[in-house]
């Protein structure tokens, strides 16, 4: 099923290509600005055909990019949230993008108000390598539910996957709809620097930083989609072992390579050595043959590999004590890296500066509640938030005196697969929202319109202005 009969598509890896891409998609915007709702089913059904028909491939494909990753989690990770990602808009947008009737002001009433959707033109969406299908397919279907023209500019570091994703694009769709872009850091930057209507970044921290002063030069609006330092806390009454395991379960998905994964643990002063047992435990249920498990992920690359050994013995040397939560040993071959547990840390080390995007656990205590707010908000502002416990007065202090972009309640991870509610990061972790409704207006305008009545009194406020406009001035303003 083809969204369009497309002609072959130009393979879009420099900065010439790039730029005739754009220019390509711009002149078709400005042909047709106004994309019918039916234009956009077929283009949804066509995504939906693309992901759902190749899910072996793309599973073989980035398995490939990591070295080894979990078959089972590319599907449960990737496959089922951009499926049901383009389920979702496919079922609402027709709705979503009706003109919404709005109350005019008492003052200029019979007029009527509206605001009308409206797409944006031309969207950017930048991916990165740890999960590179659902973050190129989940903004997307919100883009084009929207009505846009869309580049996907995927990474370097997972080309097999990108390169897939070029082919069944250029299948599925006409250049001047959808096109994937591939290459290095500097076509990224020129990828960065293109006049987007609309430019949709997930990364980290540092690189979007680097992303939102580019796009300032065409005052390109951006959506950042960052990470930092997700905090888990337990209370003093939730259940060591049953906060461990989901807690575990969160932070190893793809080995820890996930943006909103626990990147620390705040336990009860006193229950730190408790917890690494818990933890050790659900490791030893969840992986029995940590070494050689096709369920346990590689570290991406060698880079990122040694940089998690850094972390480590930056942490050694500064004091902390690290607690193996594997018998497995770190295998650099492999890029297999077994989970530790970090215990005596504090805010000089490397580990509890970066985020860590891997499978190291910094565990510290807290001496009550007060202590594990103020030390949460003593820090930038984290994508994710998790918070295990059960008394309803305690959990909303937590969810009240702390600001996050989102949070899942006595488990991990799960918020970020509920469609209804907005993702997105607060401060350094991100700023702007989508998923689900949240997505299509990002990737909208939302055109407020006044219509005027034939029948009003605006004349009375012509000038030249006299007695009966001051007693109406003075009226309005009273």
């Amino acid at each position: 099923m083809n969204a369009t009969e497309p002609a072959a598509q130009e393979q879009v890896t420099d900065a010439s290509a790039l730029r005739r891409s754009f220019e390509t998609m711009r002149a078709a915007t400005r042909r047709s600005p106004v994309v019918e709702r039916s234009r956009r089913q077929v283009q949804l059904d066509a995504l939906m055909v693309l992901v759902h028909d190749n899910a072996d491939r793309f599973v073989a494909a980035i398995s490939a990019d990591f070295g080894h990753r979990s078959a089972h989690e590319t599907r449960l990770l990737e496959l089922f949230p951009s499926l049901e990602a383009i389920r979702h808009t496919r079922s609402h947008f027709a709705v979503w993008m009706k003109p919404q009737r709005k109350a005019a002001s008492i003052w200029f009433r019979p007029g009527r108000a509206r605001i009308i959707p409206q797409p944006l033109g031309v969207v950017g969406i930048i991916v990165p390598w740890n999960y590179p299908l659902f973050l190129a397919i989940s903004p997307l279907a919100a883009a084009l539910g929207a009505g846009n023209r869309v580049m996907i500019k995927m990474s370097e570091f997972t080309p097999r996957t990108g390169e897939l994703l070029a082919e069944l694009v250029a299948k599925y769709f006409a250049a001047d709809d959808v096109s994937v872009v591939l290459g290095d850091a500097a076509v990224g930057a020129d990828f960065a620097g293109l006049p987007f209507d609309h430019l949709l970044f997930t990364g980290s921290t540092r690189v979007g930083r680097d992303i939102m002063r580019m796009a300032a030069d065409n005052l390109t609006p951006v959506t950042l989609e960052l990470g930092g330092k997700s905090p888990a806390i337990v209370g003093p009454d939730y259940p060591q072992e049953k906060a461990a395991e989901r807690i575990m379960v969160g932070k190893l998905m793809n080995a820890g390579q996930t943006c909103i994964a626990p990147d620390y643990v705040l336990v009860p002063a006193g229950r730190e050595q408790a917890f690494v047992d818990a933890a050790r435990a659900v490791v030893a249920k969840c992986f029995p043959a940590m070494a050689t498990t096709p369920d346990y992920t590689a570290i991406i690359n060698d880079r990122h590999y040694q940089r998690l050994l850094g972390y480590v013995s930056d942490a050694q040397e500064r004091g902390a004590r690290i607690e193996p939560l594997s018998t497995a040993d770190a295998d650099a071959t492999t890029r297999r890296l077994p989970p530790l547990a970090i215990l005596n840390v504090d805010d000089d080390m490397r580990v509890m500066q970066d985020e860590i995007f891997g499978p190291l656990l910094p565990v510290l205590p807290y001496a009550d509640l007060d202590a594990a707010i103020a030390y949460v908000n003593q820090h930038p502002r984290p994508l994710a938030l998790y918070c295990f416990e059960n008394d309803s007065g305690q959990r909303d202090r937590v969810l009240n005196e702390t600001v996050a972009g989102g949070v899942t309640v006595n488990d991990t991870i799960l918020h970020i697969a509920q469609e209804d509610l907005p993702f997105g990061g607060v401060g350094p972790s991100g700023m702007g929202h989508y998923h689900g409704i949240e997505g299509f207006r990002t990737f909208s305008k939302q055109k407020g319109v006044f219509y005027q009545s034939s029948l009003n009194a605006m004349s009375l406020f012509n000038p030249p202005y006299g007695a009966l406009f001051e007693r109406l001035a003075k009226f309005l303003i009273r």
